[in-house]
């Protein structure tokens, strides 16, 4: 049986034109980056990592359609299509991206070889089994491929800092130059752009409102707050005239202000207790 495939995989490497792929620069790291990413490519079964059904299968259906050209097999492609998404989401890449990156490294060529050496769709260089996997991983499994080519990937990218102009360049072994960055950037946009619908999300609670940065913030409030005034109040006809009050010299000492009354009271026979012909108004 192996004499088979590495017969098909000769013929494939003839037959094929060469690819885009540059190669990948094998470097030290160190025990820590090797332990993490040797975890990074164990196995593990791919899914679609798109929780809405109906948007899962358009991204499928449309994929397909702009794959069909390279791959007829409906199945092959609904294969590869999930292994993808599932691997580029795992390592926290867009799964356009790698689409884009493998149309440039490989054409969507499962036994792709480049002049360096490097194999596969993502076009992975053969240290890296060394270096990060098991002797008997294979290049040419689709779904070892992917998982070693987005695991390098991310690697580089963290590696750049988020910079991924530079990590493409890493990656394709061309670092500061533009051309492969490029060719990777067309790709993804005018290949293998996808815009999700607006699908709602269900939330359990909503949430409040921001509060504005003017307004006052509900604990700088007093704890008990005096209750408004509901009482309507008199119109302007019903209110009585204001009345001025003498100059303070000519009013007489007295311990308390006599309550006010609408009219003064005429004097009496008897005498009064206190006198009251002088209304204070307050």
């Amino acid at each position: 049986m192996k004499p088979l495939l590495l017969l098909a995989v000769c013929l494939c490497a003839l037959v094929s034109p060469p690819t885009q792929a540059g190669n990948q620069k094998e470097e030290r790291l160190a025990a820590s980056v090797r332990a993490a990413l040797h975890a990074a490519v164990s196995d593990a079964p791919p899914t679609i990592a798109i929780e809405d059904v109906a948007e899962r299968n358009r991204w499928l259906e449309e994929m397909s359609r702009r794959l069909e050209k390279r791959i007829p097999d409906p199945n092959a492609r609904k294969e590869l299509l999930t292994t993808i998404h599932y691997e580029a989401t795992r390592a926290g890449l867009d799964p356009q991206l790698v689409l884009g990156v493998i149309h440039v490294e490989s054409r969507f060529r499962k036994y792709a070889i480049s002049k360096a050496g490097a194999r596969g769709y993502m076009q992975v260089m053969p240290f890296w089994v060394d270096t990060i996997g098991n002797r008997e991983d294979n290049l040419f499994h689709m779904r070892t491929n992917l998982r070693y080519g987005c695991t390098i990937l991310r690697h580089y990218l963290d590696l750049e800092k988020g910079n991924l102009y530079l990590a493409l360049g890493r990656y394709n072994g061309s670092r500061g130059k533009p051309e492969y960055p490029g060719r990777v950037n067309a790709a993804w946009q005018k290949q293998w752009a996808w815009t999700p619908s607006q699908t709602p999300v269900k939330v359990a609670v909503e949430p409040a409102p921001p509060t504005p940065a003017a307004a006052v913030s509900p604990a700088a409030l007093p704890a008990v707050a005096a209750a408004p005034n509901t009482q309507t109040p008199p119109s302007p006809a019903s209110q009585p005239p204001v009345q001025v009050p003498p100059p303070a010299a000519a009013l007489p000492q007295q311990t308390a202000a006599a309550p006010p009354s609408p009219a003064p009271e005429p004097p009496r026979v008897q005498t009064p207790p206190a006198r009251r012909d002088i209304v204070i108004v307050h």
